[in-house]
């Protein structure tokens, strides 16, 4: 089966590849054909996220194991697409380039046959131009802080009032 996928460019301009993989293509294949579809060479560290219906960023899918050896770290060249992504989860993140920090919405949008003397990864459709520089990364807070777990009126330069054991090591 092959897998179509749409990867989006999280910009405020259209700017997206649709792209269709083997499904036992492992995510390693899928990220040289989605850096490769945007103008990028591969060669930068990324990540696939699993992600749900909101966009959440789920479990991480590295590139390479940049742990210290005490977490289990799944790497891209030993996941297939297909035991990621389904009819039932269909979408995922992807960060390309942490210093830069590229990122993209991937989301299946068909399951279909393999078609006769085609080649995969394929590129089906290009829209937009990526722009020079990534996107920045816009932090808002809510202004309803009611529910915030930080007390707003402690004064952190007046140790005297702060409850806590300065000597407790």
């Amino acid at each position: 089966m092959i897998y179509r996928f749409r990867v989006i460019l999280d910009t405020e301009e259209d700017v997206f590849r649709d792209l269709e993989i083997d499904q036992t293509a492992t995510l390693e294949d899928f990220h040289n054909a989605v850096s490769q579809s945007f103008g990028f060479d591969g060669s930068e560290m990324a990540s696939f996220y699993r992600s749900d219906d909101q966009w959440n960023q789920g479990q991480e899918i590295s590139l390479f194991d940049m742990s210290d050896g005490t977490s289990e770290v799944r790497l891209m060249s030993e996941t297939l697409v297909e035991d990621v992504v389904s009819e039932a989860e269909t979408r995922l993140l992807y960060v390309y380039d942490f210093f830069n920090m590229w990122r993209f919405m991937v989301e299946l949008a068909e399951i279909a046959e393999h078609e006769e003397g085609m080649t995969y990864p394929n590129l089906m459709f290009v829209h937009g131009q990526i722009p020079e520089e990534a996107p920045e990364i816009s932090f808002e807070a809510d202004d309803d802080n009611s529910d915030s777990e930080f007390n707003d009126d402690i004064d952190i330069d007046d140790l005297d009032n702060l409850d806590f054991d300065q000597n407790w090591n």
